[in-house]
């Protein structure tokens, strides 16, 4: 099934579940950044900032070190909390046998704590990176953080449960623009999309399409 049609689904769960208010509080949010004028993320032929950050289990990862065994698909996600985002990664998992083939390999960045990374990872069955930017350092250098106001942070943590200060093990309410690149191994970007409506999401066989053209 394309990822399109898991995450019309996803959305039509969210709808039957999620209290009203809390609803129109997110759609609110999400309509701002579209309205905003902002533009987010890296573009083709842009050069893609350089990092180092954990794995789950601590081990340091460094972006160009990853290039100089292929080009990378890089996501950034919200994190394991987020349905939207666990459909993206079951199908890009599902996907990683195809993206091998074509000599890259698949990194994936939330602001998640390290130890909650290991638990989406072991749940979810990933055996590609999935990475800790628990300050949104790397996703601010890639043109994707945003704060989350005021409203929105009350509603997710009041009405929804979701204290991302507590679950990225951080001081700030900030998350990623969920994003997807193709970066070759010179480091430049060769397909990027970026979507303030995290309810979509590239789908892999985009990905897969772009690569066979490296």
């Amino acid at each position: 099934m394309p990822v399109r049609d898991q995450l019309e689904q996803t959305k039509a769960g969210f709808i039957a579940k999620v209290p009203g208010e809390a609803q129109a509080d997110i759609f609110r949010h999400i309509k701002e950044q579209q309205l905003s004028g902002a533009v987010f993320g890296l573009h083709e032929g842009d050069k893609a900032p350089d990092f180092t950050l954990p794995n789950p289990l601590g081990e340091q990862v460094t972006l160009y070190d990853e290039l100089a065994k292929g080009p990378v698909v890089f996501i950034f996600y919200r994190g394991g909390w987020c349905p939207f985002c666990n459909v993206q990664l079951r199908a890009y998992q599902q996907c990683l046998p195809e993206i091998r083939k074509q000599g890259a390999q698949l990194l994936a960045v939330s602001p998640q704590s390290p130890d909650n990374s290991l638990s989406q990872k072991e749940k979810e069955k990933l055996i590609f990176q999935v990475l800790s930017d628990t300050n949104g350092l790397v996703a601010e250098s890639y043109n994707l953080l945003f704060e989350l106001p005021d409203y929105l942070q009350h509603t997710l943590k009041h009405t929804l449960g979701l204290d991302l200060g507590v679950y990225n093990r951080t001081d700030r309410w900030v998350l990623p623009v969920p994003a997807a690149l193709i970066i070759d191994q010179a480091g430049f970007v060769r397909f990027a999309e970026a979507d303030p409506d995290f309810m979509k999401r590239t789908e892999p066989q985009t990905i897969i399409g772009e690569l066979k053209k490296l």
